[in-house]
């Protein structure tokens, strides 16, 4: 198995991505990575490895740059390069902790939609109390979504929870403002219609305030609002713990207590740690595209790339190709 990695993206590269394949390396046997990016950059975290390969490239996309226009200009681009690597089959599938935007325009223009796929979605894994974790979909690959999409979300996210996760009847949600069944605004209602006419297993609307206590192992979502909720959760989460750390070494009595809750509040944290979870994959195209959170560390990294392994080994595309052809076919002669 072969996994184009993207050296120079994310806050921390190129130390924390190089890191991160040598974890993977380390653990995973039957994976080969190339690493693109500038050499020279890299050079000073790099050692040698029989299953590594190094690739320079003479550009870089970066955030700021356009993410309709980074990959088509800058062709030399580490980003640029490990999309071309899956096109042309010299991977099987790529990973990037850079541009978001420009991943996702680059993996759309160079890797291509699963035909059928009216559009791909952005999906990541989610912290929960009881350490399992939920998918979620979409978190930000397109703003605007029609119930129809939403329908398809479900049925990818089923997919991969089902090859990924190991289980077998993944609960379904829509996320809406209230649990009853004809809650929410034309989108939601006309999604909720969809998804009681699939054969997933779909528990019906959950709230937000719930998503944490594992209600379901999918959530689906158009981009605008699963962003939002994204990006609330990881701000919450950080502001809760700086309260805690703060209030526990506020009095010398304080300090006492920190002291003897210690594992206790690290296994907490440990629970609802993002970098345990991998990155976000890019659901919907030909082949894996993983994005990694643009503030990586080498641990984030490695969750990430044993994400792109699994679906990989489990063959995730093809089978979300299949499961949209069946889609089609059944609407065609409805």
């Amino acid at each position: 198995m072969k996994l184009a990695i993207d050296g120079m993206g994310g806050d921390h590269a190129p130390q924390s991505i190089i890191e991160g394949v040598f974890l993977a390396l380390e653990d995973f046997p039957t994976i080969e990575i190339q690493l693109y990016g500038q050499q020279e950059k890299m050079v000073p975290y790099l050692k040698e490895h029989p299953r590594l390969k190094v690739i320079d490239c003479s550009e870089v996309v970066g955030g700021d740059d356009d993410p309709a226009r980074a990959v088509r200009r800058k062709k030399d681009s580490s980003m640029a390069k490990i999309l071309d690597a899956v096109v042309t089959n010299e991977a099987d599938a790529c990973l990037s902790a850079g541009n978001t935007g420009a991943l996702m325009a680059g993996g759309l223009y160079k890797v291509g939609r699963i035909e059928g796929v009216a559009r791909p979605a952005l999906a990541t894994t989610l912290p929960t109390v009881d350490g399992q974790g939920f998918l979620m979909l979409d978190l930000g690959a397109n703003a605007e979504a029609k119930p129809e999409h939403l329908q398809q979300y479900a049925i990818m996210g089923d997919i991969y929870v089902k090859k990924v996760r190991a289980q077998q009847a993944p609960r379904v949600g829509l996320l809406n403002i209230g649990t009853e069944d004809n809650k929410g605004n034309e989108l939601t209602k006309a999604a909720f219609t969809l998804l009681k006419e699939t054969e997933l297993n779909f528990e019906g609307n959950v709230e937000a305030r719930e998503l944490l206590n594992g209600v379901a192992d999918v959530v689906v979502t158009d981009g605008f609002t699963g962003n939002m909720v994204l990006k609330s959760l990881e701000g919450t989460a950080g502001t809760i713990f700086s309260m805690l750390k703060e209030a526990l070494m506020a009095t010398t009595k304080s300090k006492f207590a920190a002291m003897l809750v210690k594992n206790d509040l690290r296994s907490l944290k440990d629970k609802m740690d993002y970098t345990e979870y991998g990155g976000a994959a890019l659901f919907g195209l030909q082949a894996p595209v993983i994005k990694a959170h643009g503030s990586s560390n080498a641990k984030a990294i490695y969750s990430a790339i044993r994400q792109a392994h699994m679906m990989v080994e489990h063959d995730v595309c093809a089978t979300i190709k299949d499961a949209i052809a069946k889609q089609q076919h059944v609407k065609e002669n409805d």
